[in-house]
């Protein structure tokens, strides 16, 4: 998720734990400074896009490191803010700040490698956007409203505004549920042959759904929105480059993208320069991820690839995007 909605959840797990044991003020702080450093990994150079792509939220996000550090870091938040007393409830609130940092970033569809060092797999249900305020703002209200009252009603306000948030994200996965039998649906009547299949939410919201359908030769693209729950989908369907992919699968940089997107990914030549463009993030033709590798033809051991610059769409082409998915009848 995005690093305001960390900050937030942080906080609000921290005045929900700590109580009235310390000053509100000072769990919220805590909260928020912990649930803002996983994300710090961010800042270091692994040496080329891909890497630095792949393996943000790896060993910073893994629940058996995080829960490892929790006692070191209660220790110091104990110190600073309660004179080295209720250490153990310190130790809870942190320990639960940290855990629930990669288990927010897991319902994106990024990826997360929670299960390291056991495993690499990146784990990403992928029911909710990157930025969703209907999850984010009721975290907001309930941190403003124990910081302004300091008391009890403020912590109450504050625990239920959390809740209502994970609630939220739960019906996301609802959603998500009942939006792919939809799908599956669609595919069947369409007489579309799938090999896998995305669903995941648009931009700022879980209303309107966009559908990512891999095929032997190529991947379609498709919106539904929960208005509209038993609508036809129109998929457009582009070659994913498969002859390309099958020719120089063997490179790293390409494996570790196919590897890394769950197979979500499309291959093509500009030029002499092979692209590679992650097909979960962003919306035809503009992706959030897209990779030059370069000239491989020439097997340049020594090139690296870099991050070709999407072009974002404008606020007001996602508006119209999503006013007609809404609309689909």
């Amino acid at each position: 998720m995005d690093s305001v909605s960390q900050l937030v959840l942080g906080a609000a797990v921290g005045i929900a734990v700590m109580g009235k044991r310390t000053p509100v003020w000072k769990a919220a702080l805590a909260g928020a400074v912990c649930g803002t450093l996983p994300d710090l990994d961010v800042f270091y150079d692994h040496g080329d896009a891909i890497s630095n792509m792949t393996q943000h939220r790896t060993e910073t996000h893994a629940l058996l490191y995080l829960t490892a550090g929790a006692p070191l870091l209660a220790w110091l938040m104990a110190k600073l803010f309660s004179a080295g007393t209720h250490f153990r409830r310190w130790w809870l609130a942190v320990w639960l700040v940290l855990v629930t940092h990669p288990l927010l970033d897991m319902m994106t569809v990024y990826g997360t490698q929670l299960g390291i060092p056991f495993t690499h797999f990146p784990f990403a249900v992928g029911s909710i956007f990157i930025v969703d305020p209907l999850y984010t703002l009721p975290l907001i209200a309930g941190v403003g409203m124990a910081l302004y009252r300091h008391n009890h009603r403020g912590i109450f306000w504050n625990n239920l505004l959390l809740g209502v948030s994970c609630l939220y994200l739960a019906c996301t996965v609802v959603e998500q549920h009942q939006v792919t039998l939809h799908v599956s649906e669609e595919l069947e009547r369409q007489h579309i042959e799938s090999t896998q299949v995305l669903v995941t939410p648009t931009p700022l919201n879980s209303l309107v759904w966009r559908v990512v359908v891999m095929t032997k030769d190529s991947y379609g693209e498709g919106f539904t929105s929960l208005l509209h729950p038993d609508s036809p989908i129109r998929f457009s369907f582009y070659p994913r480059g498969a002859a390309l992919y099958e020719t120089y699968k063997d490179n790293p940089f390409l494996a570790r993208v196919a590897w890394f997107s769950h197979g979500f990914f499309s291959v093509k030549q500009q030029g002499n320069n092979i692209l590679v463009s992650d097909l979960r993030m962003g919306q035809q033709p503009d992706y959030t991820f897209v990779f030059n590798l370069g000239d491989l033809s020439n097997n340049a051991a020594n090139t690296l690839p870099t991050q070709v610059i999407a072009v974002r769409p404008s606020a007001s082409k996602l508006f119209k995007q999503f006013r007609q998915a809404l609309k689909v009848e």
